[in-house]
């Protein structure tokens, strides 16, 4: 099906925003720390048109699923909220927002730890920005977006998710300064090549656990005296802390300093040992794995092919990835899903992932 076939007529814009995965700085964004993701090949398509209805219609592909309101009613569809959340934030710059028919289709995976949701927004503001001419640039776009998924989607995010979408491509790592939005697009080690492996496992507790773990790193940065966690230099710093935001602020400090060294420079070795020491630090420090991932880790860690995997994302399920030789990644991915079960499934690499 097609935004033609759904419609009946042609979209007046088309507009795309690629899902990232997030090689190091887990849970940092929102500790205004430092981020090292990278776009991945799956991405969200948002066609759109004006129309005469008196409602905006959305149709998304995936979900196989419509939702239609106004411009003052929230939808009472979760994924619709995304989409209205970034139509209200156009309308608070004082554009005037037709009545549209929308079309979203995607092919970033859902609830594994690619930012789906990011991709589907930023894609909607490129889209909004082409039918209405409108004058922002790309980082608006990803404030806007992360603004919509607060305000609209009740998911009080970071802006890592929507600054990768809205500004890394495949070929590099995006260093973001989540605090100051300073960034550059940096090389990955050479000839290596990315690996995203889903586990299979819903992230159930996924939703819970990030606002417990985001409240206890503000209670961390209150006991140190600091604005947040990004403002402690040193880990032993921490060790005065009770339990568990000790460990919570030993992660995010620890963390921070992976992703710092890595941006300074890194051998592919030394890279994937960055990776296996971030998720040491998540699984015991911050505890947001699981059984399985850690066996999925621990098998793509083992693989000749592998210099370092980690989980990514939120946590309690969903995907890891790995850092491999160029042109074995594929290979390794087939080794360790057999290993791992059928659940598992590879979901990268897909052409331009190579470094």
């Amino acid at each position: 099906m097609s935004f033609l076939d759904i419609f009946g007529v042609e979209p007046t814009v088309v507009a795309t925003a690629p899902g990232r995965v997030n090689l190091l700085g887990e849970h940092t964004d929102y500790n205004d720390g430092f981020v090292l993701p990278t776009a991945i090949p799956q991405s969200t398509t948002v066609s759109l048109r004006p129309n005469q209805a008196g409602d905006f219609v959305l149709h998304a592909a995936d979900l196989a699923s419509e939702s239609r309101f106004g411009r003052d009613t929230k939808p009472g569809d979760h994924f619709a909220s995304y989409v209205y959340g970034c139509i209200r934030g156009v309308m608070a710059l004082g554009a005037e927002v037709p009545y549209l028919d929308l079309y979203v289709h995607s092919d970033v995976p859902m609830g594994v730890g690619l930012s789906s949701s990011a991709a589907l927004e930023v894609a909607t503001l490129r889209a909004l920005r082409e039918l209405l001419s409108l004058d922002i640039d790309d980082v608006q776009i990803a404030r806007m977006a992360q603004r919509a998924e607060i305000d609209f989607a009740g998911v009080n995010c970071g802006i890592m998710d929507q600054m990768a979408s809205s500004l890394a491509d495949e070929t590099h790592m995006l260093f973001l300064d989540t605090r100051t939005l300073e960034r550059r697009l940096v090389p990955r080690p050479a000839d290596t090549e990315l690996l995203v492996v889903d586990s299979g496992l819903s992230r159930s507790l996924a939703a819970s656990a990030y606002n417990t773990r985001r409240s206890e790193c503000e209670a961390a940065a209150r006991m140190l005296g600091v604005p947040a966690l990004r403002d402690v230099d040193a880990a032993d710093r921490v060790e005065s802390l009770d339990e568990p935001h000790r460990r919570r602020a030993r992660h995010v400090v620890t963390e921070n300093a992976r992703v710092l060294r890595a941006v300074a420079g890194v051998d592919a070795g030394t890279f994937g040992r960055l990776m296996n020491e971030s998720h040491a630090s998540l699984r015991d420090d911050y505890e947001v794995s699981v059984p399985e991932l850690d066996r999925l880790v621990s098998l793509l860690q083992a693989h000749p092919s592998v210099y370092g995997a980690r989980l990514t994302g939120a946590g309690f399920g969903g995907a890891c990835v790995a850092l491999c030789r160029a042109g074995e990644a594929a290979r390794a991915g087939k080794d360790v899903v057999a290993q791992y079960g059928a659940r598992a499934q590879v979901l990268v690499p897909q052409q331009g992932m190579h470094a």
